[in-house]
């Protein structure tokens, strides 16, 4: 009985003594860090931005949201460079890392929410809701979550609407002419489906090297890559003369889809116009394909 009366007091007298933001919702908090793309972006949508004073490098979206410090990419964060800009809450996208430096921040003193991440309609509608409650403003997130739940059922039946999908092999890089293609549980196999294609790579788990006959037997109509550095930026000419993607309808015909990583990944309020866009392009293909 004694040790639970302990353990009592013990509860109390954290919650007596914790951050008053933490303790109503971190409404109060007005010197946050956003870490994600996507929850920054949510973050904008509530019309919440002023209270943002750093973001990570994912965070490139709206353009205002690069006048922010930027503390690192999400998986390599440096908790210092957080810390320096004294928050009163850190908003982090889940799988942010490494591990050492989530735990040097939750360890900090300094409220931190993890928003739940995923890769379907409903994991956009959760990031939302899960935005606005970390900021303490539920109302504002209801009415977003609802016009975005909307725009997201039109895009998604319109894409569902017509016939034969188109089949997708999302490179997610390419290192020494090997392919990093992106299996299920990815960003990329969710917007491929949302958007009425089919991911040839879905019999793998997230992103996975691949072989050339694995390629060129998987044979996609279309290639879906984002713009950006690195392997992203070879050429279109470079891409479809790899030795398996040559091989491929899409490689042969030609079709190959380049997209803004966040614009296509990012799964937050843009969502429903990437899912439409894609899907224009998705059809655009196939009429090149089928004059």
């Amino acid at each position: 009985m004694m040790r639970f009366t302990k353990l009592a007091i013990t509860i109390a007298a954290f919650l007596l003594t914790m951050p008053a933001a933490f303790a109503e919702g971190n409404k109060d908090a007005q010197r946050i860090v956003a870490v994600g793309g996507s929850v920054t972006e949510i973050v904008y949508a509530l019309g919440e931005e002023g209270r943002l004073i750093g973001r990570d490098s994912t965070s490139i979206y709206p353009p205002e949201a690069l006048k922010l410090p930027d503390t690192g990419y999400i998986r390599a964060l440096s908790p210092e460079g957080i810390l320096s800009l004294n928050p009163d809450l850190i908003l982090s996208l889940e799988g942010a890392g490494p591990p050492d430096a989530l735990e040097t921040l939750k360890s900090a003193g300094v409220p931190f929410v993890e928003i739940p991440e995923g890769f379907d309609r409903d994991a956009i509608v959760r990031k939302i809701e899960a935005v606005g409650t970390a900021l303490g403003v539920e109302a504002k997130a209801e009415s977003l979550a609802a016009k975005v739940k909307t725009d997201l059922d039109r895009a998604m039946e319109a894409a569902s609407a017509e016939g034969a999908k188109t089949r997708v092999l999302f490179i997610l890089s390419l290192q020494n002419g090997r392919i990093m293609a992106a299996g299920r549980d990815t960003h990329a196999d969710g917007i491929i489906k949302l958007a009425g294609g089919e991911n040839v790579m879905a019999s793998l788990s997230g992103y996975k090297p691949v072989s050339n006959e694995a390629v060129i037997e998987a044979a996609p109509d279309v290639i879906l890559m984002m713009n950006g550095r690195g392997d992203h930026s070879l050429p279109d000419e470079a891409i479809l003369a790899n030795a398996a993607v040559s091989e491929t309808p899409a490689g042969k015909a030609g079709r190959l889809i380049r997209m803004d990583g966040m614009y296509l990944l990012g799964f937050g309020p843009r969502t429903a116009d990437a899912i439409a866009t894609l899907h224009e392009k998705f059809a655009m293909q196939s009429t090149e394909a089928n004059p």
